[in-house]
């Protein structure tokens, strides 16, 4: 909701990016929660915030971000941290461990993070993390953003414009999906080698409204969006680590959530040769490519997505379940990244 105050100013609504303490992502407690003024015949809204507080809620109620704000944010957690980090990781839902693995590690909660947004969803920690990693300096989300919480994809995918900024170079994204592939098992590992962005046939795309130079071009090509180098180490590695069987190189598709897809929806992803399906990391690679970052992205399989009609509870994906496989599969996906990461930092 907004409105104005007795002075004309805007006053905005509390809205979700307010955390349970009521701190508005790293600035002091902004009692800005709009009061409806009964007494008043125009029901105007009373609030009160400083220009800092109100530029906050602005900035937090914009689709986009700016890119002095985003150098804000990246100032703030290179500071802090005293590392400028040349890898970026997104950990996926239950792969928050791939951030636990970091060393001399700075934790920044994404609710003391200056304008950053907070992550709503189980098994996303909602911290960013900054150390070395196999003599690399790393910094790793635990906790992406999602559509299907309410933020745009801009929102959704601003963190990897803040990586950026700080000198990241290589982007690491994971995730928890559902395997379209028959072939695929629940514990399998998709190296992710293209997609399918279905937000994008709608539409919707990270990089929507004016486009900033400074970021990249108006119109990025994403022919070669993963990283195919780092695609075949990654094969390399699994058979050291005597794994290969359970690695694949699919396409991998982002619906909007948060509901799982129907039958009907999973045949026509099959159809269109999509192996696995999620509900985040797509805008993110774009985004990334947008501003010239190399990309590896896998997927764990969490579950088996079912094509064929059943009346099987057991058939149904769940939250829980997710969060399981994933719970059981962080040590491979660990070593992955850690073995991947080292390859990078001897090349260079």
């Amino acid at each position: 909701m907004t409105g104005y105050n007795s002075k004309g100013d805007v006053a905005t609504s509390n809205g979700n990016h307010n955390n349970s303490s009521g701190h508005s992502n790293g600035h002091k407690v902004a009692e800005y929660t709009a009061q409806e003024n009964h007494t008043r015949s125009d029901n105007r809204i009373q609030c009160s915030l400083t220009p800092e507080e109100f530029r906050a809620v602005r900035v937090m109620n914009e689709d986009t971000y700016p890119y002095e704000v985003i150098q804000e944010i990246a100032d703030f957690i290179v500071k802090g941290s005293g590392i400028r980090p040349k890898i970026g990781i997104i950990c996926g839902s239950g792969l928050g461990s791939l951030a636990d693995i970091i060393q001399d590690a700075k934790v920044f909660e994404y609710e003391k993070i200056p304008n950053f947004p907070v992550s709503t969803v189980e098994g996303h920690a909602g911290r960013l993390v900054v150390g070395t990693l196999e003599g690399a300096n790393v910094m790793a989300m635990q906790g992406r953003f999602h559509f299907y919480e309410g933020y745009p994809l801009a929102k959704c995918s601003m963190p990897v414009r803040v990586m950026k900024l700080c000198g990241v170079e290589y982007l690491f994204a994971t995730n928890a999906a559902g395997g379209i592939n028959p072939k695929y098992a629940v514990g399998d590992i998709m190296l992710m080698h293209d997609h399918v962005n279905m937000l994008g046939f709608a539409g919707n795309s990270p990089l929507q409204g004016p486009n900033d130079p400074r970021f990249g071009p108006r119109f990025p090509a994403l022919v070669n969006s993963y990283n195919r180098d780092l695609i075949n180490k990654a094969i390399e590695i699994s058979k050291i680590m005597g794994i290969e069987s359970n690695i694949h190189v699919g396409v991998y598709s982002c619906l909007g959530g948060p509901t799982y897809e129907t039958i009907a929806e999973l045949k026509a992803l099959r159809m269109m040769g999509v192996d696995a399906v999620g509900m985040s990391t797509v805008h993110e690679v774009i985004t990334a490519r947008h501003c010239d970052m190399k990309v590896f992205a896998f997927s764990l399989i969490t579950n088996k997505c079912s094509i064929e009609y059943s009346d099987k509870k057991d058939d149904e994906a769940n939250h829980e379940e997710v969060m399981a496989v994933a719970k059981n599969r962080q040590k491979a996906c660990c070593e992955l990244v850690s073995r991947l990461i080292a390859e990078i930092q001897k090349g260079s």
